[in-house]
């Protein structure tokens, strides 16, 4: 693909432009983290290599959004061909809806405790990748990582504010026994690091030792399996090491749909990203001339709404998924979908489609491979729940599952929740194009429509397409809408029926990187303005 953009007709402001580079290049939102992963590349090691030598190292020096408890998808196009993995956990065995029931929640999963963690999937991802398309040693991954959590590294600004907001919604669950481990690892003493200041975490390079040196085995079958167990049996917990032990990492078709021309790819259920490619099937029915006018934002929210009504009720583990994919990414449903957008904001239902705290990293080698990978802990921290003397912080992605047993996103044992992380990828004509995604909860659907449409549509290099200004729909119809947005298009977007909240703090909008190949072989990357990310290359 040879790069269209109109580098004069957008102007959004911005400290960063966008970079290239011809060897390769490593993007994500924390600069010790890419270059890391960027040495790995120099070193001799491909894309994938990089991508998992990124991810490692973002659990440490990104400790707010993910850590040795995450959980992780991946879009990989290796030999020219595209992979994806799904490296999410299932629920406990002794985690059952009556179980949660009698705890006293009836009507929906906690976000903090044992209750939500999930079986962690990361590290079994790692290896997994590593094991299929890795160059360098495995153990060599990991080096980074080891001697920014033993020796230290200096907090970077977003990260610190992040760090803050997360203390001050734990300091109100302090005192229980299973939240100790939390605050003696990211708060001892009663005090967070500021940006700036070097912070150091021996427990977790203990643990990053120890899956480095066992592919992992360590972690589901071994010494931290144990540690994990024990602390669980010890404070209420439902997680066991035969959970661990019966966890895998799986090998997942990507799925796709095409956009004026461009395949924009995501990864099944039981993650959303079918709501981004549902989105993009009801606005490909009409033509936009222009991002930053009223009748855009107007369309944009009107479909991502309707997209996202069905995927909060279809999308689920897909063994218990009763609607089919194809079905819901029907051209004949889109056209059903998009009569429904008129003038006005509607409250947006269900459809019948049978007629059925993240980190975000991109990378690119030499040889023509490209990785998209995304890991999380979920909200902010996770659950809470942090192993002593290991320094695994553990997800609280159950927070996802509904309680309803009607539903087919219902707890159950060893079933996968719904899932917010979403990888992405882009091709033309069967031709790798690049990575792109995200970060944020349930705004990574949204950013992606609104990333693909700034690319495609408005002919933005990669920069330009993250500095934009965006939206987030949060439910009826209300928006939340970046302050930096035009007031006429609020004051239209108000009187056609939104609920607009205007939004100064850009952090709520995602955090995204990109990275697009030429058929010159010539990489063009960008990182968000929304966060401390660099694009890393050579």
């Amino acid at each position: 693909m040879n790069f269209n953009f109109n580098p004069n007709k957008y102007d959004y402001p911005s400290q960063r432009r966008v970079v290239y580079a011809k060897n390769g290049m490593v993007c994500t939102g924390q600069p010790l983290a890419a270059q890391a992963g960027l040495a790995i590349l120099q070193a001799g090691g491909n894309a994938i290599d990089a991508a998992i030598t990124t991810a490692i190292t973002l659990t440490v020096v990104e400790p707010t959004g993910n850590g040795l408890g995450s959980e992780a998808f991946c879009i990989a196009w290796v030999d020219g061909k595209l992979y994806g993995m799904n490296a999410s956990g299932y629920a406990p065995e002794l985690l059952t809806r009556e179980a949660v029931t009698t705890a006293g929640y009836e009507k929906e999963v906690p976000k903090r405790g044992w209750i939500p963690v999930m079986v962690p999937g990361a590290p079994a991802g790692w290896a997994k990748l590593h094991k299929r398309f890795g160059k360098l040693p495995f153990a060599k991954l990991f080096e980074p990582a080891i001697r920014y959590a033993q020796d230290g590294f200096p907090l970077s600004p977003t990260m610190a504010r992040l760090w803050e907001k997360g203390y001050e919604i734990f300091k109100q669950i302090a005192g229980a026994k299973e939240f100790e481990p939390f605050f003696e690892t990211f708060a001892p003493n009663g005090k967070v690091p500021k940006a700036g200041e070097i912070v150091r975490f021996p427990d977790h390079a203990k643990t990053l030792r120890l899956i480095a040196d066992t592919y992992a085995e360590a972690y589901y079958h071994g010494e931290i399996a144990d540690a994990i167990d024990k602390f669980s049996r010890a404070t209420g917990g439902y997680l066991r090491k035969s959970d661990l032990e019966n966890y895998e990492a799986q090998w997942v078709e990507p799925i796709s749909t095409n956009y004026r021309g461009y395949d924009v790819w995501e990864l099944p259920p039981n993650g959303h990203g079918v709501v981004a490619l549902m989105a993009l099937n009801i606005l490909q029915g009409f033509d936009f001339s222009e991002k930053e006018t009223a009748e855009t934002y107007h369309k944009q929210i009107e479909a991502m709404k309707l997209a996202f009504i069905d995927g909060m009720t279809y999308v689920a583990d897909p063994r218990y998924m009763k609607t089919k994919l194809q079905d819901m990414l029907s051209q004949e449903y889109a056209a059903a979908r998009r009569n429904l957008i008129e003038d006005m904001a509607i409250e947006p239902q269900p459809g019948d489609p049978f007629s059925g705290g993240t980190v975000y990293l991109c990378t690119a080698d030499n040889e023509g491979n490209m990785v998209s990978f995304i890991q999380s802990n979920f909200m902010g921290f996770g659950s809470g729940i942090v192993i002593p003397g290991y320094g695994i912080a553990l997800n609280n992605r159950g927070q996802c599952f509904k309680m309803d047993p009607a539903h087919d996103n219902c707890l159950a044992p060893h079933k996968k929740p719904y899932h917010t992380i979403i990888p992405g990828f882009l091709t033309k004509d069967g031709k790798c194009v690049g990575p792109f995604g995200v970060m944020g909860g349930y705004m990574q659907p949204q950013g992606h429509v609104q990333v693909m449409m700034n690319t495609i549509d408005f002919a933005m290099n990669p920069q330009q397409a993250l500095d934009a200004p965006r939206w987030q729909w949060v439910g009826g119809k209300k928006v939340e809408i970046e302050a930096s947005v035009a007031p006429e298009i609020i004051d239209y977007l108000k009187a056609h029926g939104h609920e607009v909240i205007l939004v100064k703090d850009s952090i709520n909008f995602g955090r995204g990187q990109i990275i697009f190949r030429d058929d010159a072989g010539v990489l063009v990357g960008a990182t968000e303005p929304r966060t401390d990310g660099v694009v890393a290359c050579y």
